[in-house]
């Protein structure tokens, strides 16, 4: 079994994910263990947790599995205690947990649907840092939250998604001004289309649609951006890992914007 590849930006830091599904929450705690951390799972799917654990174990790394619905305030108190239970500390908290958007014009919107969004990628996420800000504290520690480009734009159809995620950005600001004599610095990261497997299936129904290839539609979507691509899991997460690092240490209440270029702060 050989060692995981990196140069050490996080060794023997102790960085919690919230959220952790098949794409880009797989590439943060890949990643992040590569780095040298020990990485805490935390999502409401314990089989998806076990998957992406084992392949840290496979490449080297430590980590830990803790199924966790963030709605709910006992399962994200017993997040907190079962990771100080088992690394002692915590040094860095990643939330990547969100609810899926609607994808319907606000005028045709089930509020229900905008609350619950709100709930999971808003009150959810705060849950969470309110939980662990303590252990933060203790080591000067790191949040970085995950946002969206769709903070760039008013598409239409991505209003409900554009609410839940103008409010986790208004509320990582404010944590970052709220938490800063305590040493902890709070980040976000705003990726834009991640060319992962959810992302080539729906190229590929979009494709059977309009009668073209998915290179066509690959290639269409990318030519907006300055870089004519899309970025891939592991391209976002390297960006997580340099804000949760010591390099950015002296960076708090940013947006770090990762599209190829698609859009510019």
């Amino acid at each position: 079994m050989s060692a995981m590849p990196g140069s050490g930006l996080l060794e023997d830091q102790v960085v919690v994910v919230s959220g952790v599904g098949p794409g880009l929450g797989r590439s943060i705690c890949l990643r992040s263990a590569a780095e040298g951390a020990r990485v805490v799972l935390a999502a409401r799917t314990e089989s998806r947790l076990k998957e992406v654990a084992a392949e840290v174990g496979a490449a080297g790394g430590t980590s830990l599995v803790v199924p966790t619905d963030i709605t709910d305030e006992a399962a994200v108190e017993n997040l907190v205690s079962a990771t100080i239970a088992e690394f002692g500390r915590v040094d860095v908290l990643v939330n990547n947990a969100f609810a899926l958007p609607s994808m319907k014009p606000l005028g045709r919107t089930d509020f229900d649907q905008i609350t619950q969004s709100l709930e999971v990628t808003v009150v959810g996420t705060l849950r969470v840092i309110k939980a662990f800000t303590d252990a933060l504290a203790a080591s000067k520690g790191s949040i970085v939250n995950i946002n969206s480009m769709v903070i760039r734009h008013s598409e239409p159809r991505y209003g409900s998604y554009k609410i839940a995620k103008s409010a986790l950005l208004a509320m990582s600001q404010t944590l970052a001004t709220e938490l800063g004599d305590k040493g902890i610095r709070v980040n976000s990261v705003a990726p834009g289309y991640i060319w992962d497997d959810q992302l080539k299936w729906y190229f590929g129904e979009i494709a059977k649609k309009y009668g073209i290839t998915s290179e066509q539609v690959y290639e269409q979507t990318a030519s907006k951006s300055d870089l004519k691509r899309l970025p891939e899991p592991d391209e976002i997460a390297d960006a997580v890992v340099f804000l949760a690092s010591p390099m950015a240490r002296a960076i708090t209440g940013h947006t770090l914007d990762v599209n190829c270029g698609e859009y510019h702060d």
